[in-house]
């Protein structure tokens, strides 16, 4: 029997209608999500299934719709808003680091709040600099969140799972890029644990760390490497919070040398957070300094071939490997 191949897209809304099927308690609110099935299509025919009770359309109105959610899940529901760009999270940011984050922690634990916020990132497509960022690490530094960052449909559908199946806020982040990316993912329901990173690729030269689009360009550099006789291990953290750290760190104790890749702005970012985890922590094993291949600290240009230039490309990555590897004290 041939294993099932399927998009990413698909993936996500297999996640939801296996969860909405299960859980009656599990609902939909989002901008256009129903009888449009969202601006990615990602809902599509959702609504034809279960309904506008529970694939509800929200206003164009983020921090009404998500603090709706968030009361909503007080009360027992296990609501999935699907906020259409991640740039628009400043909107709600009241309700989601202020509310949501710390209601448990408040209530002494005694008042869970399982919300999922899907969201979309990334740049490529001359969205331009409100419809193209990469906010995630702004994310990272709020307790009380988890923060989620597939890379391909299997995991995507695994995750999205254990997202709606947590008892704490999740903020959920599908790359645009990655939509039409193809996989073979289970007809049947399954879940990945949050907080356990996937080594891609086995190696002893050198830790490479990516995310998201980022990933696929570093593997993608990984075949012309080992060409050159370097041996390159592949991590994709795939939850940025909680983050498997002891799965990094092992990797790095045994390289020696560690490259992070993200599309997110540099300063105080996700890249720079594990080189100062290394750093601080594991010293002594490093052979080399620690790089970072992120975007320049600037907005995302309108113009294809700015953005072009703007985004990591496998370029960059190859020169920051090729640079831990060759360095010399």
């Amino acid at each position: 029997m041939s294993e099932r191949v399927i998009t990413f897209r698909e993936a996500i809304n297999e996640a939801l209608d296996q969860e909405m099927q299960e859980n009656a308690k599990v609902i939909l609110i989002g901008e256009d999500i129903g009888r449009y099935g969202g601006i990615f299509g990602v809902t599509k025919r959702l609504i034809d299934k279960y309904g506008e009770e529970r694939v509800r359309d929200a206003p164009t109105a983020e921090s009404g719709f998500i603090g709706a959610a968030i009361g909503a899940a007080m009360m027992g529901y296990r609501p999935v808003v699907e906020l259409m760009f991640i740039d628009f999270i400043g909107v709600a940011f009241d309700q989601i680091i202020n509310q949501a984050a710390k209601i448990r922690y408040m209530s002494g634990g005694g008042i869970s709040v399982p919300i999922v916020i899907r969201t979309v990132s990334g740049a490529g497509f001359s969205g331009g600099a409100q419809h193209s960022q990469s906010l995630h690490s702004i994310l990272l530094h709020i307790p009380g969140l988890k923060v989620v960052m597939p890379s391909n449909p299997y995991d995507a559908k695994g995750l999205l799972i254990s997202s709606i199946e947590d008892d704490d806020p999740v903020v959920f982040i599908e790359h645009k890029g990655l939509y039409e990316t193809r996989g073979v993912v289970p007809k049947e329901k399954y879940s990945i644990p949050l907080g356990v990173a996937d080594i891609k690729k086995a190696g002893k030269d050198v830790t490479v760390i990516a995310t998201a689009v980022m990933l696929h360009k570093t593997l993608s550099v990984v075949e012309k490497l080992r060409e050159e006789g370097i041996s390159v291990e592949v991590i994709d953290p795939r939850s940025l919070r909680p983050l498997d750290t002891e799965t990094i760190a092992n990797s790095v104790k045994k390289t020696g040398r560690l490259v992070v890749v993200d599309e997110s702005y540099p300063r105080c970012s996700f890249a720079t957070d594990i080189a100062s985890f290394i750093a601080s922590k594991y010293f002594e094993y490093l052979e080399a300094p620690i790089k970072i291949v992120t975007p320049p600290d600037t907005p995302v240009p309108y113009s294809l071939p700015l953005e072009r230039a703007w985004i990591p490309n496998e370029e960059k990555i190859y020169d920051a490997i090729k640079k831990v590897i060759e360095y010399k004290a």
